[in-house]
């Protein structure tokens, strides 16, 4: 019973994940930070044969979960983009922010452990990583060329700068990809009756999926490397690229004014900062909520 509910746990939490692989300006990767799954993926992938049964218990639902998103919000996150963009944005941008405090912990971990001051070159650190992405961000806008046919190679690109965004908070694949051109054909990816189409799971459905576990593995094992051996430095420069994705949640359509757009967008950003400040902490906030309940 146990299992099972571990099992649908890390299903649901899957799904939300989803979502963030197909929404411009979200990273799946900061909702596999919020649901605190980040390190536990990057362990259990980079370590997939030393425990094979446990690690594969964890990453099976986790990937369904993650696929079935995809596939499920690529529809519902474009409609509300589209039909409530200012409202859809504030939720967002309460999401990611709920999760600041989340990262500053993490980030500080390490040397409050060793009864030690968080350096000052590692601040610098997180400006310049934050710098860093907001360049990239800026420089996303531009309208690039998009490719209608991809070769083989280029959908083996697409899943590996797809696995990024995963794998890298802040990393933004809807920039990324455009950069390569190659937003547009991760879009229709998405949609199923693509499928129907003669060649296409040949052609651009499996190269993508063989590129994205290559990249799952690939650059996992070396966050996982990095974080194990330069804790502080890996997660100053992720939590630094995380930042830089906050200003490109809102765009010109989030404009606030004294009307119910604005109130319900409000009402929608904070409802998102409580979500994800407590489950970004949920461990010791259930524990907080039961103390005071008794």
């Amino acid at each position: 019973m146990a299992f099972l509910i571990e099992f649908i746990k890390t299903l649901l939490k899957g799904i939300v994940v989803g979502l963030g692989a197909i929404t411009p300006g979200l990273s799946g990767s900061v909702l596999l930070v919020i649901f605190g799954l980040y390190q536990k993926a990057l362990n259990a992938i980079s370590t997939l044969f030393k425990n094979f049964k446990k690690n594969l218990v964890f990453l099976i639902p986790l990937a369904l979960g993650i696929g079935s998103g995809m596939l499920i919000f690529s529809g519902i996150a474009r409609y509300f983009l589209d039909n409530f963009e200012m409202q859809t944005r504030f939720t967002f941008l309460g999401l990611v922010v709920g999760t600041l405090p989340l990262f500053i912990r993490e980030v500080t971990k390490e040397k409050k452990a060793e009864g030690k001051k968080f350096p000052k070159r590692y601040i610098f650190l997180i400006f310049g990583a934050t710098a860093a992405g907001l360049l990239i961000s800026y420089f996303g806008n531009v309208n690039f060329p998009q490719i209608e046919s991809p070769t083989f190679l280029q959908s083996i690109l697409l899943g590996l700068v797809v696995a990024a965004s995963y794998i890298i908070p802040g990393v933004d694949s809807a920039v990324i990809l455009n950069y390569f051109g190659m937003y547009n054909t991760w879009l229709n990816m998405l949609h199923l009756d693509n499928l129907k189409i003669n060649g296409f799971i040949l052609k651009q459905a499996l190269p993508t999926g063989v590129g994205l576990i290559i990249g799952v593995v690939l650059i996992s094992t070396l966050i996982n490397f990095l974080l194990k051996r330069y804790y502080t430095i890996t997660f100053s420069v992720i939590f630094g690229l995380f930042i830089s994705i906050i200003p490109k949640l809102l765009n010109e359509s989030c404009v606030l004014g004294l009307n119910g757009k604005t109130a319900v967008s409000i009402v929608l950003m904070l409802m998102g900062f409580a979500f994800s400040f407590f489950v970004s902490d949920l461990e010791n906030n259930l524990k907080r909520f039961k103390l005071k309940k008794n």
